[in-house]
């Protein structure tokens, strides 16, 4: 208010001059500026945003943060969002369904738009933030029925092409250590797999690992302690795959001769010399990217009708994984 009366110009075109991309002639933009200089004058966002209805917020939640796959996305979306002039609100949910406490947030800074990573939404909180106009987008997510966008790696292919890819290099004694069960990731990436080996005479067995190193590591205790432990275990995501490698070797065994181990998502972690895991990398920029720009879309005033998409990951290879003699 000091400022504006200073520079003897509405409030409104302070909060426009302090406001990327906003219409203020060059004039009144420079006596704002120095009025706000000798003032001592910095604009506050949250203040600005009520103003002009605009707070340049996104909300972003996201679950497993002990995952290093998760806190991968958030700095990726953290800088692209900045780069684009938004703030990230971040909320950490500790359920797999967000509930309406953990969106009071979004509605109290009033997001712009609201991304969630790997949790779920039920059909009232989504409701809850379109009538506040608030656009929702699931990040490697897909949740059919829900009126929000979703994008995610095609899991179901890739998980098929993993098991392809195993058969061929000889392996028969295969494994899966799954992720949290009602999850469209874990699910699509089990059926792809299993499906993958119906009718070749591979053998499957299957262990529950919740998507976590310790779950893995356990999971795999249990596997290579098999009369007949399996030649090759697939863990749903890499950090499942680690703690298979490390559980194995504490073991006395060695990979890839003793047992080969196969991840999903490519982290950083994977490619340590010490690790040297083959994965499935997913196409996470190519991903990020295209929720930003619907995202977008949506603020500007998108059509608002639900759409999901898919995009195809590479195998990476790597040397925890061999063709068998």
């Amino acid at each position: 208010m000091e400022v504006a009366k200073k520079a003897g110009v509405s409030q409104s075109t302070v909060s426009r001059v302090f406001t990327p991309g906003s219409s203020v002639s060059p004039k009144t933009r420079k006596r704002v500026l120095e009025a706000a200089r000798e003032l001592g004058y910095r604009p506050n966002a949250l203040a600005r945003g009520l103003i002009m209805n605009k707070t340049n917020i996104i909300g972003l939640a996201m679950r497993d943060i002990q995952n290093p796959f998760y806190p991968e996305i958030l700095e990726k979306f953290t800088k692209a969002l900045r780069d684009n002039g938004y703030h990230v609100l971040f909320v950490h949910t500790e359920n797999d369904e967000i509930n309406q406490d953990e969106i009071s947030e979004f509605l109290e800074y009033n997001v712009e738009g609201v991304i969630v990573t790997d949790a779920t939404l039920s059909p009232n909180i989504i409701a809850s933030l379109s009538s506040n106009g608030i656009p929702v987008i699931l990040f490697n997510r897909r949740m059919d029925g829900l009126p929000c966008h979703s994008v995610s790696c095609d899991n179901y292919t890739a998980g098929k092409k993993i098991g392809e890819y195993l058969y061929e290099l000889g392996y028969r004694r295969m494994a899966y250590i799954r992720g949290r069960k009602n999850t469209s990731t874990n699910d699509d990436r089990e059926r792809g797999f299993c499906e993958a080996l119906m009718g070749r005479g591979a053998e499957l067995c299957i262990e529950d690992g919740e998507f976590t190193y310790e779950g893995g590591y356990n999971a795999a205790l249990r596997l290579l302690g098999k009369r007949e432990r399996p030649e090759v275990i697939f863990g749903a995501n890499d950090i499942t795959a680690l703690g298979v490698i490390d559980a194995a070797r504490a073991i006395g065994l060695s990979i890839p001769d003793d047992v080969a181990v196969i991840g999903f998502d490519d982290i950083t972690m994977a490619s340590w010399p010490s690790y040297g895991l083959t994965t499935w990398r997913q196409p996470v920029d190519e991903m990020i990217e295209w929720t930003l720009a619907k995202l977008f879309e949506e603020i500007d005033g998108g059509d608002g009708k639900p759409s999901s998409i898919l995009f195809p990951g590479i195998l990476v290879e790597r040397g925890s994984v061999k063709k068998r003699s």
